[in-house]
């Protein structure tokens, strides 16, 4: 095993296109792990080695890496930056000791940039920027280290390293702190941002301060320890140029990665899922946090770790705690996509895979039965849905088994069965996302289905107080039936309530329960579209029986009748689910995503500004949502990004009520 010391653990991430991938790719190349420069474009990627990934040529899964780097081992995740496969993205970070983030020289600051951000300040991981493509035309290093500054800080986001030239021009960089040679037209920049880097060097430490503050000379260790504080605490995020295409930069890239990237064992402590924490440990009982899983066709299913704490052997037994089973590990790999090569031990900060383990998922924590499980990965809500149905009759459970498998690789695929609606909805994080969950079902499973807009879970409710009545009387030779009930309603906010205040004893208390049953039984199909029927309350206050013809049956029936002949004095409505809406555009799109809203009945609450994105906040009715996902790539060219949780069930217009009474009506006549 090597020492932590000399290990580094980091992901790379950022917005489709801004060139992840071509990074990581070079990196393995520099570093010897690979023999040959992998390209995305020629479809010759390390880590787009799937065939999805290559016909798109763009990530799709997040990828585990690892090189040496002049004595260093680096261990990395190449990350998608496409939104609707956040969940490779967000599982990786959880597990990172810091975040590489790439920003496009051209296109600057995206949401998939600033969505990286947020998640590593949650996670609180320390951040470093990386500004590449800097060769390209429109390419603006200033412009883009400017919108940084504004959007996270002009006393944080501070270059390292400059660009030498721009455009096709683009030479070299230098590195502020450390060169002696600037050009010219740079040294006025480099003293600027070298006096920044000083400054925060120094206020990392008070016996720093006091020999910066007295002209004192730091020494280069004084400066490596200063900024190593600094970007620990966050007060810092350095910020390089590189262009991967032309290899400029990227040395002295990975360079810091070596010098200035934690070690594992820097946090000494991470906190655990029952609020304690984990005392980090170089070697001793190990504690290891999965983070993927895949499918291989050639060795099944490969689960991948991160070692947080301890050691991890092949050939070893270890408890999974969150499912409280014995897992054994056989053979411990290192992946570079689809290179595998095996080791005995893993350590603090590397990154391993297993193959074969029969109960082990993303989330789950590995180690000992004394270990604590750790703090789970908190994946977003899905925000595009599909009723999901088999092309062949009678192959539901295999659907339903593949889609079990596949969400046991992607936490974000959703399959649950709407009880309102009867129908079995696939969810996940957009159409593109999806069609590739129903291209695995169709290729691994073998089993071919179905999509549709699914059907909106409407409730309906009354607007006013009414009365029922229904008397039952069946004769059929012999004992008949006999009940009758009085009963009213009224609007409940509260939800629905059920109230005897029959006297006399008109009724008798033992068929109260029944008259209740043949209520509850109709609230699931209201009068107008067939929903559930919600706050609303039922009094029932009078009514008659019959000694010997009297029965629960004929309460039941009475009861639901009396019920529905009130309900359709009460001005019954229809509700409509409203979701909570936040949506992150640049701010060129802000005209066409308000005025899409307003089409869609959306009420904004709120507009802002998020690091550097524009935010609208709204409520939005579910229906106008089915299909956002798209919409809003279509509308922003994939800039904008948005997510939806449930906020309340509200009265439908009553002009779109109309035509959702007419619809469900021509449906009930054509069956």
């Amino acid at each position: 095993m090597e020492k932590v010391s000399e290990t580094r653990n980091f992901v790379v991430a950022g917005h489709s296109g801004c060139g992840k991938t071509s990074l990581c790719d070079l990196m393995l190349f520099k570093a010897g792990a690979v023999e040959r420069l992998g390209s995305v474009d020629q479809k010759t990627s390390i880590s787009d080695y799937t065939p999805e990934e290559q016909e798109k040529q763009a990530s799709i899964y997040s990828s585990p890496l690892n090189c040496s780097w002049k004595g260093k081992n680096l261990f990395f995740v190449d990350t998608p930056g496409y939104a609707e496969f956040i969940g490779e993205t967000i599982a990786p970070m959880t597990i990172a000791d810091s975040l590489l983030l790439v920003v496009d020289a051209v296109e600057g600051l995206q949401v998939g940039s600033t969505r990286a951000w947020k998640i590593a300040r949650r996670l609180n991981i320390p951040r470093f920027i990386l500004i590449n493509r800097v060769d390209r035309d429109r390419a603006d290093f200033k412009t883009v280290l400017t919108q940084l500054q504004e959007a996270y800080g002009k006393t944080v986001c501070v270059p390292v390293t400059l660009p030498v030239g721009k455009e096709d021009g683009f030479s070299a960089v230098v590195n502020v702190l450390r060169d002696t040679d600037v050009p010219e037209e740079l040294a006025a920049d480099a003293a600027k941002y070298k006096e920044m880097l000083m400054d925060t060097i120094a206020e990392s430490d008070e016996a720093l301060m006091e020999k910066y503050l007295e002209g004192e000379e730091l020494s280069d260790a004084e400066i490596a320890t200063g900024l190593y504080t600094a970007i620990m605490s966050g007060d810092l995020v350095p910020v390089y140029a590189a262009s991967t295409a032309k290899d400029i930069g990227v040395t002295k890239l990975m360079d810091s990665i070596n010098n200035l990237f934690p070690n594992p064992m820097t946090k000494k402590k991470v906190k655990l899922a029952d609020e304690s924490e984990l005392t980090l440990v170089e070697s001793g009982t190990p504690v290891a946090r999965v983070f993927k899983c895949v499918v291989d066709p050639f060795i099944g299913q490969l689960t991948f770790f991160k070692v947080v704490s301890g050691e991890m052997k092949s050939d070893s037994e270890y408890y999974n705690v969150n499912t409280a089973t014995k897992e054994r590990f056989g053979s411990i790999l290192l992946l570079n996509g689809k290179n595998q090569k095996n080791t005995s031990s893993l350590g603090p900060g590397s990154i391993g895979a297993i193959a074969k383990l029969k109960n082990t998922h993303i989330g789950n924590t590995l180690g000992s039965s004394s270990t604590k499980e750790m703090l789970p990965i908190v994946f977003p809500n899905p925000v595009m849905s599909y009723a999901i149905s088999p092309a062949k009759n009678g192959e539901e459970d295999k659907i339903a088994q593949g889609l079990h498998k596949l969400s046991e690789s992607d936490p974000t695929v959703i399959l649950k069965r709407q009880d309102e609606t009867h129908e079995m909805l696939l969810s996940g994080m957009g159409d593109q996302h999806l069609s590739q969950v129903v291209k695995k079902l169709k290729d691994q499973y073998k089993v071919a289905v179905n999509l549709e807009t699914p059907k909106i879970p409407y409730r309906e409710t009354i607007t006013m107080n009414g009365e029922g009545h229904y008397k039952h009387k069946k004769q059929t030779g012999g004992a008949g039936q006999f009940a009758e009930v009085f009963l009213r309603i009224e609007p409940s906010p509260d939800g629905y309530e059920f109230e005897n205040k029959v006297v006399g004893g008109n009724i008798p208390k033992n068929f109260i329960p029944a008259i209740e049953k043949g209520v509850v039984g109709t609230l699931d199909a209201g009068p107008l579209v067939g929903c559930k029927v919600e706050n609303i309350k039922v009094t029932v206050y009078d009514g008659k029986h019959h000694p010997v013809d009297s029965n629960e049956m004929a309460f039941k029936i009475a009861g639901r009748t009396a019920f529905r002949d009130a309900i359709a004095k009460s001005k019954p409505v229809i509700l409509e689910p409203i979701m909570k809406v936040k949506i992150t555009v640049p701010n060129d799109y802000m005209g066409d995503v308000t005025g899409d809203l307003n089409h869609k009945r959306g009420r904004i609450l709120g507009m802002g500004t998020e690091e550097g994105l524009q935010v609208v906040n709204a409520d939005v009715p579910l229906v106008e949502m089915s299909k956002y996902a798209t919409e809003l790539r279509s509308m922003t060219h994939g800039r904008g990004v948005f997510k939806m949780d449930f906020e309340r069930y509200e009265q439908v217009p009553s002009s779109i009520a109309n035509d959702i009474i007419a619809k469900h009506q021509a449906t009930n006549s054509e069956e």
